[in-house]
């Protein structure tokens, strides 16, 4: 490997937790890149957290200002031949090559080691890397590929968090594509999409996924009525009283005596016939079973079944743009989920992956119960869902207005550009193995960069996300080409009008 520099002595360097090199001259080092130094543990590998220029000449500010109020300094001393970098690394861990194992640093390299480029097949292993796994992008500065172990990263659910704009529904085309492109043997999940923006629709469009992607918009979805429990509808009445549910309770179960399959309407109108419930019950449950069905979002059975919503090796796209209300938007949400969750714990349907853009909407922290309608099961699913091989993706623009108990149980966060203080200091928190440093550089990162942190790598990393292969979405296009669209299409408008008449 090519060697890049020497380590030096600090007065608190080398240790466990950081050491300096001075760079090689003509070589180049940058932050974030990785390097491997020998130490008497074995071999070291670390990441350059910073890298610092200095010049003796430069460093007495009342000389520089002196000198160079007359004349240049680079004319009078030969400044150029005491410039240096200095790179600092934060060590990651220890390949013990005798017994081929990775361990923690116990002691510092010593000054003078030599330090070497990062070997990009000990980096793979070392970071955790799976040549089956699913591709999301490379590291910066090295030739290697991120390949993600798909249980590493999903069995234990996955965070994508950033800021508008970031590039957060581009790197969930990524994964969706991966996990689209897997074959049979080596292990297909079903993919779900609640896509508030309609932003994934596209894949439908597109020859290379049409077959395996199902849209299916809002207005055709249908919550059946008959097969929801009293204690289910309740969750979609949060403010019903003991009184009104036990009444409701009563009604439900009478129906259910009479026939398989019934209406909000028959519901409304067996509650409005019956003379044994207080007149103030009876118009408090008229009118709120009145609301719900003025929501359109309840028939007589479920549509689509959800065991045609999840299938192996399929993309579902359940599209909600045209959804205003966020409250039908959490109420179908809520009913979808659940109905997931059931049919996988009983092995109806195969191991699948939820993924909820805009997750701050359906899995609020603080918001109160009527406006959290979802939140419950989302929550269950963070919980319980990996027993069953239930998985959840939040993405998320709002990480602060995220629920915690939800956020806590995403093992892994894949986190690109945040800039909200108050955000940074959420991810700060709530995900482990962030150190300051990369802390600090997630406010700057590039759209299309991001860092992955948790179950699904080994140590943090940052990565440029691949280019995508599906057809793109022009809902994300830029706005100078947004009007010049609109102007071509009110011209072509105009232009038919014209040869019409």
């Amino acid at each position: 490997m090519k060697e890049i520099g020497i380590v030096i002595s600090n007065p608190d360097a080398p240790s466990t937790r950081r050491l300096s090199f001075v760079v090689k001259k003509g070589e180049v080092v940058r932050r974030g890149q990785f390097v491997q130094i020998e130490t008497e543990e074995g071999l070291m590998v670390g990441r350059v957290s910073d890298v610092i220029k200095t010049n003796r000449y430069f460093s007495r500010p009342e000389s520089v200002e002196r000198y160079e109020s007359s004349q240049s300094m680079k004319d009078i001393f030969p400044v150029d031949n005491w410039e240096y970098l200095n790179a600092e690394v934060i060590p990651l861990g220890i390949y013990r090559k005798d017994e081929n194992i990775f361990s923690d640093v116990s002691i510092p390299p010593s000054p003078g080691t030599k330090v070497f480029e990062a070997n990009p097949e000990l980096l793979k292993r070392f970071l955790g890397m799976d040549e089956n796994g699913l591709e999301i992008g490379d590291i910066p500065h090295h030739n290697v590929k991120v390949t993600l172990n798909m249980t590493r990263l999903l069995q234990k659910h996955l965070a994508i968090l950033a800021i508008s704009g970031a590039g957060k529904s581009y790197l969930v085309s990524v994964l969706a594509e991966e996990l689209l492109k897997r074959r049979k043997e080596d292990g297909q999940v079903g993919i779900v999409i609640v896509d508030v923006h309609g932003e994934y629709t596209s894949f439908a469009s597109d020859p290379e996924y049409a077959g395996k992607v199902n849209i299916i918009e809002g207005k055709d979805i249908k919550i059946g009525l008959s097969k929801l429990s009293t204690q289910q509808i309740s969750e979609f009445l949060p403010k019903l009283s003991n009184v009104q549910v036990r009444e409701l309770s009563r009604f439900l179960h009478n129906l259910k005596e009479e026939k398989s399959h019934y209406s909000l309407e028959e519901l409304i109108k067996l509650v409005e016939s019956d003379g044994k419930i207080k007149s103030s019950t009876k118009d408090v449950l008229i009118t709120i079973l009145t609301d719900l069905m003025n929501t359109e979002l309840f028939d007589l059975s479920d549509n689509p079944p959800v065991a045609d919503i999840v299938k192996q090796g399929v993309l579902s796209i359940i599209d909600l743009s045209s959804f205003i209300d966020n409250r039908k938007k959490q109420m179908v949400v809520a009913h979808l989920a659940r109905e997931m969750f059931n049919y996988r714990r009983e092995n109806k349907i195969p191991p699948f992956l939820l993924i909820l853009e805009e997750a701050h909407q359906f899995v609020p922290e603080t918001a109160r119960a009527e406006n959290a309608i979802s939140r419950g099961i989302i929550q269950t699913i963070a919980r319980e869902g990996r027993k069953f091989h239930a998985s959840l993706c939040l993405v998320s623009q709002r990480p602060i207005q995220l629920s915690t108990t939800a956020l806590s149980q995403c093992n892994t966060h894949i986190i690109l550009r945040v800039t909200n203080p108050y955000d940074l200091d959420h991810i700060g928190r709530s995900s482990e193995g962030i150190t300051k440093d990369v802390l600090n550089q997630i406010s700057g990162l590039r759209v299309g960069t991001g860092l992955i942190v948790g179950e699904a790598v080994n140590y943090p990393i940052f990565v440029r996300i691949r280019k995508r292969m599906s057809k793109e979405s022009g809902k994300g296009i830029p706005l100078e080409q947004a009007a010049k669209r609109f102007a071509e299409e009110s011209k072509r408008i105009i232009e038919d009008a014209k040869s019409f008449m």
